[in-house]
Protein backbone atom coordinates (compact mmCIF):
# COMPACT_ATOMS: atom_id res chain seq x y z
CA UNK A 1 0.00 0.00 0.00
CA UNK A 2 1.16 3.51 -0.85
CA UNK A 3 0.28 6.38 1.51
CA UNK A 4 0.02 9.73 -0.26
CA UNK A 5 0.37 12.77 1.96
CA UNK A 6 -1.73 15.05 -0.13
CA UNK A 7 -3.71 18.20 -0.63
CA UNK A 8 -5.52 19.00 -3.91
CA UNK A 9 -2.90 21.27 -5.44
CA UNK A 10 -1.31 20.73 -8.87
CA UNK A 11 1.69 19.01 -7.28
CA UNK A 12 -0.55 16.70 -5.29
CA UNK A 13 -2.65 15.86 -8.33
CA UNK A 14 0.40 14.71 -10.27
CA UNK A 15 0.67 11.77 -7.89
CA UNK A 16 -3.01 10.82 -7.80
CA UNK A 17 -3.15 10.89 -11.60
CA UNK A 18 -0.15 8.56 -11.80
CA UNK A 19 -1.57 6.19 -9.21
CA UNK A 20 -4.93 6.09 -10.96
CA UNK A 21 -3.29 5.51 -14.34
CA UNK A 22 -1.14 2.74 -12.88
CA UNK A 23 -3.96 0.97 -11.06
CA UNK A 24 -2.04 1.06 -7.77
CA UNK A 25 -3.82 0.83 -4.43
CA UNK A 26 -3.20 3.92 -2.36
CA UNK A 27 -4.37 5.70 0.74
CA UNK A 28 -4.76 9.48 0.87
CA UNK A 29 -3.45 11.11 4.05
CA UNK A 30 -4.77 14.67 4.13
CA UNK A 31 -2.10 17.36 4.59
CA UNK A 32 -4.12 20.56 4.88
CA UNK A 33 -1.52 23.17 4.09
CA UNK A 34 -3.85 26.07 4.90
CA UNK A 35 -3.99 24.79 8.49
CA UNK A 36 -0.26 24.18 8.86
CA UNK A 37 -0.23 20.37 8.65
CA UNK A 38 3.00 20.55 6.61
CA UNK A 39 4.87 21.77 9.71
CA UNK A 40 3.86 18.91 12.01
CA UNK A 41 6.75 16.77 13.20
CA UNK A 42 5.30 13.56 11.79
CA UNK A 43 5.09 15.06 8.32
CA UNK A 44 8.53 16.68 8.54
CA UNK A 45 9.99 13.25 9.26
CA UNK A 46 9.07 12.19 5.72
CA UNK A 47 9.17 15.57 3.97
CA UNK A 48 11.86 17.79 5.54
CA UNK A 49 11.17 20.62 3.09
CA UNK A 50 7.68 21.01 4.65
CA UNK A 51 6.02 20.65 1.26
CA UNK A 52 3.51 18.11 0.06
CA UNK A 53 3.09 15.67 -1.61
CA UNK A 54 5.14 12.87 -0.14
CA UNK A 55 4.63 9.12 -0.32
CA UNK A 56 5.30 6.22 2.00
CA UNK A 57 5.62 2.77 0.46
CA UNK A 58 4.74 0.14 3.05
CA UNK A 59 5.92 -2.69 0.79
CA UNK A 60 9.16 -1.55 -0.87
CA UNK A 61 10.88 -3.88 -3.31
CA UNK A 62 13.77 -4.58 -0.96
CA UNK A 63 11.39 -6.01 1.63
CA UNK A 64 12.62 -3.63 4.30
CA UNK A 65 10.87 -1.09 6.46
CA UNK A 66 8.49 1.47 4.92
CA UNK A 67 10.25 3.82 2.53
CA UNK A 68 9.32 7.49 2.25
CA UNK A 69 9.95 9.80 -0.71
CA UNK A 70 9.42 13.55 -0.86
CA UNK A 71 9.34 15.99 -3.82
CA UNK A 72 6.64 15.24 -6.38
CA UNK A 73 9.03 14.47 -9.24
CA UNK A 74 11.00 12.01 -7.11
CA UNK A 75 7.73 10.36 -6.04
CA UNK A 76 6.75 9.92 -9.68
CA UNK A 77 10.12 8.49 -10.64
CA UNK A 78 9.97 6.07 -7.72
CA UNK A 79 6.53 4.80 -8.64
CA UNK A 80 7.39 4.54 -12.34
CA UNK A 81 10.51 2.51 -11.54
CA UNK A 82 8.88 0.25 -8.97
CA UNK A 83 5.86 -0.63 -11.09
CA UNK A 84 7.50 -0.41 -14.51
CA UNK A 85 4.93 1.97 -15.94
CA UNK A 86 5.07 5.35 -17.68
CA UNK A 87 8.78 5.91 -17.14
CA UNK A 88 10.05 4.88 -20.58
CA UNK A 89 10.57 1.43 -22.07
CA UNK A 90 14.28 1.85 -22.87
CA UNK A 91 17.19 3.82 -21.47
CA UNK A 92 16.80 6.40 -24.24
CA UNK A 93 13.06 6.66 -23.60
CA UNK A 94 13.64 7.03 -19.87
CA UNK A 95 15.87 10.05 -20.32
CA UNK A 96 13.36 11.69 -22.64
CA UNK A 97 10.78 11.29 -19.87
CA UNK A 98 13.10 12.48 -17.10
CA UNK A 99 14.20 15.57 -19.05
CA UNK A 100 10.62 16.75 -19.37
CA UNK A 101 9.80 15.83 -15.81
CA UNK A 102 12.75 18.00 -14.68
CA UNK A 103 11.55 20.76 -17.01
CA UNK A 104 8.23 20.69 -15.24
CA UNK A 105 9.81 20.71 -11.79
CA UNK A 106 12.27 23.52 -12.55
CA UNK A 107 10.25 25.70 -14.91
CA UNK A 108 6.54 25.12 -15.37
CA UNK A 109 5.62 24.51 -11.74
CA UNK A 110 7.67 27.28 -10.08
CA UNK A 111 6.91 29.95 -12.68
CA UNK A 112 3.19 29.16 -12.70
CA UNK A 113 3.21 29.23 -8.93
CA UNK A 114 4.96 32.62 -8.84
CA UNK A 115 2.50 34.03 -11.34
CA UNK A 116 -0.38 32.85 -9.16
CA UNK A 117 1.29 34.21 -6.02
CA UNK A 118 1.60 37.75 -7.33
CA UNK A 119 -1.84 37.67 -8.92
CA UNK A 120 -3.39 36.76 -5.55
CA UNK A 121 -1.44 39.42 -3.67
CA UNK A 122 -1.72 42.28 -6.17
CA UNK A 123 -4.42 44.06 -4.16
CA UNK A 124 -2.75 43.42 -0.78
CA UNK A 125 0.95 44.17 -1.12
CA UNK A 126 1.30 47.30 -3.25
CA UNK A 127 2.35 47.54 -6.88
CA UNK A 128 2.90 44.08 -8.34
CA UNK A 129 2.85 45.20 -11.99
CA UNK A 130 6.46 44.28 -12.76
CA UNK A 131 6.18 40.85 -11.12
CA UNK A 132 2.91 40.13 -12.91
CA UNK A 133 4.33 41.16 -16.28
CA UNK A 134 7.46 39.11 -15.64
CA UNK A 135 5.62 35.92 -14.76
CA UNK A 136 2.76 36.35 -17.25
CA UNK A 137 5.35 36.59 -20.01
CA UNK A 138 7.30 33.63 -18.67
CA UNK A 139 4.17 31.51 -18.40
CA UNK A 140 3.27 32.39 -21.98
CA UNK A 141 6.78 31.36 -23.04
CA UNK A 142 6.42 28.00 -21.29
CA UNK A 143 3.15 27.26 -23.04
CA UNK A 144 5.03 27.96 -26.24
CA UNK A 145 7.76 25.49 -25.26
CA UNK A 146 5.14 22.78 -24.80
CA UNK A 147 3.33 23.75 -28.00
CA UNK A 148 6.52 23.53 -30.08
CA UNK A 149 7.47 20.23 -28.47
CA UNK A 150 4.08 18.74 -29.29
CA UNK A 151 4.16 19.87 -32.90
CA UNK A 152 5.31 16.46 -34.13
CA UNK A 153 4.83 14.26 -31.05
CA UNK A 154 1.72 12.90 -29.38
CA UNK A 155 3.20 13.37 -25.91
CA UNK A 156 6.00 15.36 -24.31
CA UNK A 157 8.53 12.53 -24.23
CA UNK A 158 7.62 11.13 -27.65
CA UNK A 159 4.74 8.97 -28.78
CA UNK A 160 4.20 7.23 -25.43
CA UNK A 161 2.22 8.72 -22.56
CA UNK A 162 4.44 9.16 -19.50
CA UNK A 163 4.84 10.71 -16.08
CA UNK A 164 6.09 13.85 -17.84
CA UNK A 165 2.60 14.42 -19.23
CA UNK A 166 0.97 13.59 -15.90
CA UNK A 167 3.23 16.07 -14.10
CA UNK A 168 2.47 18.94 -16.48
CA UNK A 169 -1.28 18.48 -16.86
CA UNK A 170 -2.47 19.74 -13.43
CA UNK A 171 -0.49 22.95 -13.88
CA UNK A 172 -2.24 23.82 -17.14
CA UNK A 173 -5.75 22.75 -16.11
CA UNK A 174 -6.27 26.36 -14.98
CA UNK A 175 -5.25 27.95 -18.27
CA UNK A 176 -8.28 30.27 -18.28
CA UNK A 177 -7.47 31.68 -14.85
CA UNK A 178 -3.84 32.05 -15.96
CA UNK A 179 -4.92 34.38 -18.78
CA UNK A 180 -3.83 32.00 -21.54
CA UNK A 181 -5.62 31.82 -24.90
CA UNK A 182 -5.48 28.10 -25.54
CA UNK A 183 -6.32 28.61 -29.23
CA UNK A 184 -2.96 30.30 -29.65
CA UNK A 185 -1.26 26.98 -28.90
CA UNK A 186 -3.01 24.47 -31.15
CA UNK A 187 -0.61 21.55 -30.63
CA UNK A 188 -0.76 22.01 -26.88
CA UNK A 189 -4.56 22.24 -27.10
CA UNK A 190 -4.73 18.89 -28.89
CA UNK A 191 -2.60 17.29 -26.16
CA UNK A 192 -4.57 18.96 -23.38
CA UNK A 193 -7.93 17.84 -24.74
CA UNK A 194 -6.61 14.30 -25.22
CA UNK A 195 -5.45 14.05 -21.61
CA UNK A 196 -8.62 15.67 -20.31
CA UNK A 197 -10.64 12.79 -21.73
CA UNK A 198 -8.68 10.10 -19.88
CA UNK A 199 -10.78 8.62 -17.03
CA UNK A 200 -7.75 8.20 -14.75
CA UNK A 201 -6.78 11.85 -15.24
CA UNK A 202 -10.31 12.91 -14.40
CA UNK A 203 -10.36 10.75 -11.28
CA UNK A 204 -6.89 11.82 -10.15
CA UNK A 205 -7.79 15.49 -10.59
CA UNK A 206 -10.97 15.06 -8.53
CA UNK A 207 -9.32 13.55 -5.45
CA UNK A 208 -9.78 15.83 -2.46
CA UNK A 209 -11.65 18.58 -4.29
CA UNK A 210 -14.44 18.34 -1.73
CA UNK A 211 -11.93 19.20 1.02
CA UNK A 212 -10.62 22.44 -0.44
CA UNK A 213 -11.02 25.57 1.62
CA UNK A 214 -12.97 28.42 0.01
CA UNK A 215 -10.61 31.25 0.90
CA UNK A 216 -13.06 33.84 -0.42
CA UNK A 217 -15.19 33.14 2.65
CA UNK A 218 -12.41 33.68 5.19
CA UNK A 219 -12.17 36.73 7.39
CA UNK A 220 -9.27 39.14 7.03
CA UNK A 221 -7.69 37.68 10.17
CA UNK A 222 -8.01 34.14 8.82
CA UNK A 223 -6.50 35.20 5.50
CA UNK A 224 -3.53 36.75 7.30
CA UNK A 225 -2.98 33.49 9.16
CA UNK A 226 -3.03 31.46 5.93
CA UNK A 227 -0.69 33.93 4.21
CA UNK A 228 1.75 33.69 7.11
CA UNK A 229 1.68 29.89 6.83
CA UNK A 230 2.17 29.67 3.09
CA UNK A 231 4.41 32.63 2.28
CA UNK A 232 7.50 34.42 3.59
CA UNK A 233 8.80 31.44 5.53
CA UNK A 234 12.27 31.52 7.03
CA UNK A 235 14.60 28.76 8.18
CA UNK A 236 13.50 26.43 10.94
CA UNK A 237 16.16 26.25 13.70
CA UNK A 238 18.06 23.00 14.06
CA UNK A 239 18.30 21.29 17.48
CA UNK A 240 21.04 22.72 19.69
CA UNK A 241 22.36 19.35 20.87
CA UNK A 242 22.82 15.83 19.58
CA UNK A 243 24.03 16.72 16.10
CA UNK A 244 27.18 15.69 14.23
CA UNK A 245 29.48 18.61 14.98
CA UNK A 246 33.22 17.98 14.91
Amino acid sequence: MIDVHYWPTPNGKKITIQLEESGIDYNVVACEIGRGAQFEEGFLAISPNNRMPAIVDHAPKDGGKPLSVFESGACMMYLAEKYGQFGGDSSRDKWEVYQWLMWQMANQGPKTGERGHFARLKDREGDQSYALRRFNDELHRLYGVMNNRLYDRRFLAGNNYSIADMACYPWVAGWKEQGIDIDEFKYFKRWFNQLSERPAVQKGMAIGEDQKQDYSKLSEKEIERVVSLLYNQRARPAPETGGLLE
